[in-house]
């Protein structure tokens, strides 16, 4: 037998034993191919359907972190708080970091589009203010404890389902989200400008050709919870263009059967500077009777307040922004802050604040200057 005869043996008898092992080798099955989520762009970018339904849901919110100094009044630092040593007292910082989570839905139907949108809010931190009076009895709502930072609350800020027009559920009052908040400033309510917690009913008309309203029937919140089967009541009308919007809103408070109103003219000027003008007025308080003028809505001092400002991009990254304001009982408020964006979703706004309140009926002269850094990544 040569070397060739022995070879071509030897092959044949490795093929005949391979063939016998293959009958009895584990086949492993092949993988399922992968379900990926599905993009839903009805509503707009980040949407992406539920499986298995037609629901689109888009998860998001903000992590933001706030350095706050300054005066009682403005933008608070923490002011008068005991000193560990000496039993003196220090003003501090006002620091506060939050996460924010956000929901929103949409599913289109027989009877229009029903959405959701839900905003909760969890914080740590101290409390801004005045901490110079740490002897009991303490006022009503006072926590001599607040400069000391840990978590707050937990607070639900939105919770609500909308199908076509008629929404319900946990919102801001119509009397403040329908017109507009006062700017683009942090601390727009130096002058405040109305009530925002409530769970409402409310219903949106939308003529498509630039007009719309709203009907809002409001619960109110805490101490201005409605007392009986009345809701408080805001009806708004607006309407828009490319050049702007003009809106007003009006405000029943069934409580004390006052009212209020406001009204608002917004301009595009240009494509880099926006500006608004937003006039309030509503029934007087009597300072001598606080039940005669109070108001849910009204929560500005007097018969009437104006707030004005604006915003200027300077490029795609950085934006001025203002707003002025002041009120029946001679109080004036300031407000100023630039906004820059480093990279996208991630903004970093240093503001400054003025207050400046002379004697009057609903309150002697005080005044405040303060400000806040802020950091802010959006998702």
């Amino acid at each position: 037998m040569n070397i060739k005869s022995l070879l071509l043996g030897s092959a044949a008898a490795l093929i005949a034993v391979s063939g016998a092992r293959a009958a009895d080798a584990v086949v492993v099955a092949e993988p399922e191919p992968a379900e990926y989520v599905k993009i839903c762009d009805v509503y707009g970018a980040g949407y992406f359907y539920i499986p298995g339904t037609e629901t689109c849901l888009r998860i998001g919110g903000y992590v933001r972190y706030d350095i706050g100094v300054g005066d009682a009044a403005s933008f608070d630092g923490v002011n008068n708080v005991p000193d560990h040593l000496d039993g003196g007292t220090n003003d501090t910082y006002s620091k506060n970091a939050r996460f924010t989570l956000k929901t929103w839905t949409g599913q289109e139907t027989e009877l229009g589009t029903l959405k959701t949108y839900t905003e909760t809010r969890f914080n740590f931190g101290n409390s801004g203010g005045d901490y110079a009076d740490q002897t009991a009895p303490f006022a009503t709502g006072y926590n001599p404890n607040g400069w000391q930072a840990g978590n707050k609350a937990v607070s639900l800020n939105f919770a609500w389902i909308q199908l076509g027009g008629l929404r319900v559920g946990k919102d801001e009052s119509a009397f403040d989200t329908f017109i507009g908040y006062a700017g683009n400033v942090i601390q727009d309510t130096l002058v405040p400008y109305g009530s925002f917690d409530t769970n409402v009913v409310q219903y949106y008309f939308d003529a498509g050709n630039g007009f719309s309203a709203v009907v809002s029937l409001e619960e109110g919140a805490g101490a201005d919870t409605i007392d009986s089967y009345v809701p408080h009541v805001v009806g708004g009308v607006k309407w828009t263009q490319g050049w702007g919007a003009i809106t007003a809103v009006a405000a029943y408070d069934s409580n004390y059967e006052a009212w209020a109103g406001k009204a608002r003219l917004d301009v595009n000027a240009t494509n880099e500077l926006s500006l608004f003008l937003m006039a309030g007025f509503g029934n007087k308080d009597d300072v001598t009777d606080p039940n005669t003028g109070h108001n849910f809505f009204k929560l500005w001092d007097g018969s009437w307040a104006v707030w004005g400002g604006g915003s200027y991009k300077f490029n795609e990254k950085t934006s001025f922004n203002v707003q002025a304001s002041y009120d029946d009982g001679k109080k004036f408020g300031l407000a100023a802050n630039i906004a820059y964006d480093i990279v996208p979703g991630f903004t970093i706004t240093g503001e400054v604040d003025y207050i400046n309140a002379s004697a009057s009926d609903y309150h002697s002269s005080f005044d405040g200057i303060g400000g806040i850094l802020r950091f802010q990544r959006s998702f």
